[in-house]
């Protein structure tokens, strides 16, 4: 039987590095691998579990096949391994770090992916980037409106297909995120 890709996505700052460190425990018990992703910018700044490559780098692997997944956002560039086919393929559902904007050319490789759009309240996002420190507040704007954008279903809304899309709200509690998305996990093995 072959696993589900998970696509984890939400605008900077809503703590998706946070829900996965925090449901990787229990997410694992249940088989599923998380991918680390390889990010042009040093890991350490990221905050996640992921892979700071050079953009020279990048741009090899890319050419070499090593990303099932690749796109560019905010200056950066991402890719997921190809790893990861190995692992649907074993059965196994797979979370991922993915992008708002890269949505539907992952659907066209993974048709059966579960999106899950993890959402803040505004004031919450925006206080969250804020308190990061990363961007300027006028990128913090800029982001904050791409977000509005993609909720609205604008130029990279994900329902713009038709698409089926889980919401999960993580302006409260983490533990309360952390059970909200394994029940969402759970209510799509059911109807797989």
């Amino acid at each position: 039987m072959q696993g589900r890709l998970i696509y984890l996505m939400g605008p900077s700052g809503s703590g998706k590095d946070s829900l996965l460190q925090a449901a990787r425990a229990p997410l694992e018990a249940h088989g599923c691998r998380f991918a680390r992703r390889v990010i042009t910018r040093s890991a350490e700044s990221v905050g996640e579990d992921a892979v700071g490559v050079t953009p020279a780098e990048f741009e090899r692997l890319e050419g070499e096949g090593a990303f099932a997944l690749s796109w560019r956002a905010n200056g950066l560039a991402y890719g997921i391994p190809s790893e990861i086919d190995a692992w649907l393929n074993s059965g196994q559902d797979v979370l991922i770090n993915g992008s708002r904007g890269h949505l539907e050319a992952a659907r066209q490789r993974y048709p059966q992916l579960l999106a899950i759009l993890l959402r803040v309240d505004e004031s919450v996002l925006r206080q969250r980037l804020l308190a990061r420190g990363r961007e300027t507040p006028e990128q913090i704007e800029q982001r904050l409106a791409r977000s509005r954008s993609f909720a609205a279903g604008g130029q990279d809304g994900a329902a713009a297909s038709g698409q089926p899309l889980c919401v999960l709200d993580n302006s409260g509690p983490l533990p309360q995120t952390v059970s909200r998305l394994l029940q969402l996990l759970d209510e799509a093995r059911q109807c797989a």
